[in-house]
């Protein structure tokens, strides 16, 4: 039983990716997955996955809607409906109940329980299911699941500052404005983790939270890359690490470890590498298997240029201002942007409500 679509099918799946994107890397294992339901026409229920991984997105749209516009409704869903048993029952089951009519999903699942069986088991309910609708945006959506599935660690987001003219030092505390301030923050509530050097933790003394009205609950853990355990006890970052929780990995240790033990950092000890750095391929594993399955990397130019050389970012953020300013560290020195675009097959702008600043996605 196959569907045609018409253009308001692809605006509502549309409006549910929209859904979904809104709550990507707060959900945990489960997929970040968007719904709506319509009924003659109009909207009767939408619904997100929750805040880390449950309820899912389609038992909510289907709680939110009144029962009796149900009855013969078309539900558009970014990821094929799973079929079997899990944290929560099967959705499959709650559509079936309901008696949904239609069916439209984006991609199928890449989980082997639901991979490819939704389609049959909702047809031998007389319910008609198009799956593929608005694909690549979809694909795009679902990327970092499908990468979460299939790798030992996080989805791994770069950011960094430079000005107009591409240094990455001033002579003023930020290099951007107020406005991309905020969509740094933006940043830090979208991903579980936060990973810094020492270096950059002594020098720019940071807090690494999130400072959006509200949102402060959802600051990321703080992960510090620390050899010698050189962190210095005054910082913000020690300071706050009883109410923000914070690792610190580190190889030798010294007079620190049991007052940075006391302020509640929780310190992991680890070999070094053959180029006697921290073992970051373990770090990231690590980091994985504490939870933490988006990770954000706001370091300085050597951590940044090192996980660029190995491939190891996701996608990658460049702040940048309209402002030219002159410093002996160029920011083009290490060849950011030439090593970025061999990396990245895309790239967006997004510059709304940023004011002359840019912020440039490579993905």
């Amino acid at each position: 039983m196959s569907l045609k679509t018409s253009k308001s099918d692809k605006r509502y799946m549309d409006l549910a990716i929209s859904l979904a994107d809104d709550r990507v890397g707060l959900t945990g294992t489960n997929p970040s997955v968007g719904c709506v339901i319509v009924n003659k026409n109009q909207i009767i229920s939408v619904g997100q996955t929750g805040i880390g991984g449950t309820p899912h997105a389609e038992t909510v749209a289907i709680k939110n809607a009144k029962k009796e516009k149900l009855k013969g409704s078309t539900m558009y869903v970014t990821l094929e409906p799973c079929n079997h048993h899990g944290r929560t029952p099967p959705c499959t089951k709650q559509i079936i109940k309901h008696k949904i009519d239609k069916v439209f999903f984006g991609v199928n699942d890449i989980d082997i329980r639901t991979s490819g069986k939704t389609k049959k088991i909702l047809n031998n309910f007389n319910i008609k299911v198009k799956k593929n609708l608005n694909i690549k945006k979809n694909l795009n959506l679902y990327r970092s699941y499908f990468f979460l599935k299939k790798q030992d660690y996080p989805f791994i987001t770069g950011k960094i500052a430079c000005t107009k003219d591409y240094y990455i030092k001033t002579n003023k505390k930020y290099i951007s404005n107020s406005h991309s301030l905020n969509f740094s923050h933006l940043l830090r509530y979208k991903n579980q983790g936060i990973l810094v050097s020492s270096k950059t933790v002594n020098s720019d003394n940071p807090q690494l939270n999130c400072r959006l009205n509200g949102l402060l609950k959802y600051s990321p853990t703080r992960f510090v890359l620390d050899k010698n355990l050189d962190i210095s006890l005054k910082t913000k970052l020690v300071q706050t690490s009883k109410k923000i929780k914070t690792y610190i990995f580190y190889n030798k240790s010294n007079y620190k470890l049991k007052k940075l033990k006391k302020k509640g950092i929780k310190l992991i000890q680890i070999q070094l590498n053959q180029n006697n750095n921290l073992d970051l391929i373990y770090v990231l594993k690590k980091i994985k298997k504490l939870n933490v399955y988006y990770l954000l990397v706001e370091g300085g130019i050597k951590l940044t240029n090192y996980f660029i050389l190995n491939n190891l970012f996701n996608e990658f953020f460049l702040f940048k201002s309209d402002n030219n300013i002159n410093n002996k560290k160029r920011f083009t020195k290490y060849k950011f942007k030439s090593r970025i675009l061999k990396i990245f097959s895309n790239k967006e702008t997004i510059n709304t409500y940023l004011d002359k600043d840019k912020i440039i996605k490579y993905f």
